[in-house]
């Protein structure tokens, strides 16, 4: 192999990798969630993507833009409230890049920026409420400081769209009173639980006894109502019974005559004169039927 053919293979080489290299310069693939801010010799031609683009190597530079929502933190920050208590606070805000181009042309490093503003307006915001206020109303301090750092990112192009406070840290002493307050609430909580219980419990022994009281007087009631209707029941059969009897009797003495009824008094005289008694009572009856019984046997 001469010369002139190492010379064109070694060309064609050196072409082949310009080529290659051009070709990785001047493609990008751009996800969804990103775009491209190209800057054409120096002046910004807009965002690019998402998919392939084409670049003019040596010529155009790309900025790489997320447009997802990101989350930063915010370290712990030492804070006076307006009652000159000092405290620490930490929290997290997200944001999110609506325009690319105002996020790269307006400001170097939002993230940066915003981290400082977030934490000058952290102490603003603090530096108004009172300590109570601080820890009782986490929610409106929140807002606040959303309220404060979108007004600021957003002329970048940037959306503060969340900012929560993680830890609030009182100093020792307020640690201190709100343990002894946490436990004297705890106290009174389990003397009002054990109270509540001891009158619920009287209630249902009262109304316990109240509804046996109940029963048992309804007990005692049916049971009067039934000995009554038994006893009314026994009169009647006894009623009846003496009316038959009678009945009987009357029945019996139309056929006795007055001869059988003196020979009876006769009789009844015999078992008195065996009695050891010396008074004796006799029915005006009796003299009735022993003179007409003399005087019968006059007759005869």
């Amino acid at each position: 192999m001469n010369s002139t053919n190492i010379t064109l293979i070694c060309l064609v080489a050196a072409v082949a990798f310009i080529v290659i290299i051009f070709l990785v310069s001047a493609i990008k693939i751009v996800p969804e969630y990103k775009r491209i801010v190209v800057f054409r010799l120096g002046r910004c031609i807009g965002p690019k993507g998402p998919g392939l683009i084409l670049l003019i190597p040596f010529v155009d530079r790309p900025v790489s833009v997320d447009l997802r929502e990101q989350v930063r933190e915010i370290p712990a920050q030492t804070s006076i409230t307006q009652d000159n208590a000092p405290i620490s606070i930490d929290f997290l805000w997200y944001y999110k890049v609506f325009d690319p181009v105002q996020s790269v042309l307006q400001v170097q490093n939002f993230e940066l920026a915003a981290q400082g503003i977030a934490t000058t307006t952290l102490r603003s915001v603090i530096g108004g409420i009172l300590l109570d206020g601080v820890l009782s109303e986490r929610e409106k301090i929140n807002t606040a400081l959303r309220a404060r750092l979108d007004e600021v990112t957003e002329r970048w192009g940037v959306k503060v769209t969340n900012v929560e406070i993680r830890e609030i840290v009182p100093p020792r002493d307020v640690q201190d009173s709100m343990n002894r307050q946490l436990t004297a609430e705890s106290t009174r909580r389990a003397v009002v639980t054990e109270s509540t219980g001891t009158r619920e419990a009287a209630i249902n022994v009262a109304q316990g006894d109240k509804q046996s009281n109940i029963l048992k007087a309804e007990g005692e009631k049916q049971a009067a109502i039934l000995r009554a209707e038994g006893e009314k029941q026994a009169q009647l059969l006894r009623a009846e019974g003496y009316q038959k009897a009678l009945t009987a009797i009357f029945s019996a003495a139309k056929d006795i005559d007055q001869k059988t009824m003196t020979l009876q008094y006769f009789e009844t005289l015999k078992n008195m004169a065996a009695s050891p008694a010396t008074k004796y009572i006799f029915p005006m009856e009796f003299t009735s039927l022993i003179s007409d019984f003399v005087n019968k046997g006059k007759e005869k």
